[in-house]
């Protein structure tokens, strides 16, 4: 059974501590390229702030959904990012879509959160501080949206 084709929209969701450490996770299929949580749209209808809390949840075992105590510290920050989609994961799109359009998100958790990683997604984590983190990730747009942390964490 072949794979749906991936919707080209996707939400990046920046997870952070009051202190603005910032939790970046390994790809398991690209060693050493370091990103928050990201993912795209299961439905075309599925509301943005339920594809955020189900991918944090997928990929760091995090829960922040309805209900949880958690809900409150999941913000849409209202920006929107869109590029080109990296030619090595190009084959996970519908021929002839080149462009996805990425809904940042902010989740703020206390220090010490516990993370559970899905292994067949990501290899490692750590917690940096706000500008580390976004000197350590490969993606221009996740940089970005951490450099940003500090005026949306307020």
């Amino acid at each position: 059974m072949s794979r749906p084709f991936k919707i080209p929209e996707s939400v990046l969701v920046v997870i952070y501590t009051p202190a603005l450490d910032v939790l970046l996770i390994n790809r398991a299929d690209a060693p050493n390229y370091w990103q928050s949580v990201t993912g795209s749209k299961d439905a075309l209808n599925e509301d943005l702030a339920q594809t955020a809390a189900r991918e944090v949840f997928e990929e760091t075992g995090i829960s922040c959904g309805p209900g949880t105590i958690l809900e409150t510290g999941l913000q849409d920050w209202g920006l929107e990012n869109i590029y080109d989609i990296y030619p090595r994961w190009q084959h996970r799109y519908a021929p002839g879509v080149t462009r996805n359009t990425e809904h940042v998100f902010g989740l703020c958790v206390p220090e010490g959160t516990p993370v559970t990683l899905n292994p067949r997604e990501h290899t490692g984590y750590l917690w940096l501080p706000w500008r580390k983190a976004a000197d350590a990730c490969f993606s221009p747009s996740n940089a970005e949206a951490i450099l940003l942390l500090p005026q949306f964490a307020g």
